[in-house]
């Protein structure tokens, strides 16, 4: 059965340089530079295709890495998401069976956001990725209603992806260690997960989802932590007054990515708090690379062959509308 990775990172020179420029960079950046990461992120061609070929990946769904676009000044936000959106989709017409990509907003330009997912949407993105916050704005702010409004009209699914927390955030939790601990903790060890758990519980709390019903949101991490809270998050649906638990949210709204940590227990979990038709499968390539062997090991816990394939190809053929 065929294979589909939703959440495969990709950089280009120029992006990267921009961000290097901004003051008080992201320190993230350093993931992408550490090892051979810099040379896979930019490679959209050969050596990025016999990697899914050794992982026995049929189709990568290419993503920027973070943190995207989204710390950078508004005009050169929108320039250099309109190059990256180009640069991605050339990628999947010369691979249009290997490729298909999620497009890049200029989340720090709001009036702009609508518009590009629109313009992206027209050559041939599949969806978007964002991050829960640019600048002192959160993703729930009513300024990018639009833009949900236009997701959801366009069939647009959202990939929320974690980032660093803000300054003030880090200073308060994730600091008095030496910096690369402190960079960890912030990040991939916990803060990321916590960041982007919270910009998606905003947006229910927000009522998006009551507003733009056909929304649909994509969490990587197995649901960034919301999976395993859900009997407490489920109470402050009567407290903002909400049409629905946030459980029913998640049943309903989101799909669940598993950013290439194979873990059965992981997996268990997931099935008891959502459905199996919410579940895709992707990597966090290049950042987790788990190998052929060891994806065809995770597959073996599916129950049944309809769950194996749901989990691998159906579901993100459903949700991005692609034809295999």
């Amino acid at each position: 059965m065929p294979l589909i990775a939703v959440e495969e990172h990709w950089i280009m020179p120029d992006l990267t340089s921009a961000l290097r420029a901004v003051p008080h960079r992201d320190e993230s950046l350093v993931f992408n530079e550490m090892g051979d990461h810099l040379e896979r992120l930019e490679d959209l061609g050969a050596g990025r295709i016999a990697a899914m070929d050794a992982q026995g990946i049929d189709m990568s769904i290419l993503a920027l890495t973070p943190p995207g676009a989204q710390p950078l000044p508004p005009e050169n936000a929108l320039a250099l998401s309109r190059a990256a959106n180009d640069l991605a989709a050339a990628s999947v017409a010369r691979h249009p069976d290997r490729f298909r990509s999620l497009s890049t907003l200029p989340m720090s330009s709001p009036t702009d956001v609508a518009g590009e997912l629109e313009r992206a949407a027209g050559m041939g993105h599949v969806g978007t990725m964002v991050y829960g916050r640019s600048g002192d704005l959160f993703l729930d702010d009513p300024v990018y209603d639009d833009f949900f409004a236009a997701a959801a009209e366009l069939g647009q699914p959202v990939f929320i992806h974690p980032q660093l927390p803000s300054p003030a955030v880090r200073d308060a939790s994730y600091r008095g260690f030496d910096p690369m601990t402190d960079l960890a903790l912030a990040t991939f060890g916990w803060g990321w997960h916590l960041d982007a758990a919270t910009a998606a519980l905003r947006l229910v709390l927000r009522g998006t989802f009551d507003r733009h019903p056909d929304l649909q949101v994509v969490l990587g991490h197995w649901g960034e932590m919301l999976l395993f809270w859900l009997d407490r998050a489920d109470i402050l649906s009567r407290i903002a007054g909400l049409q629905r638990s946030v459980s029913d949210y998640m049943r309903s709204n989101f799909f669940i990515a598993t950013s290439g940590m194979l873990n059965p227990a992981l997996l268990h979990h997931a099935l008891a708090a959502t459905s199996v038709d919410r579940l895709i499968f992707s990597t966090d390539y290049p950042f987790q690379q788990p190998t052929r062997e060891e994806i065809s090991s995770f597959l073996a816990q599916f129950s049944s062959d309809v769950e194996r394939q749901k989990f691998s190809s159906a579901n993100a053929a459903s949700l991005y509308g692609l034809d295999i």
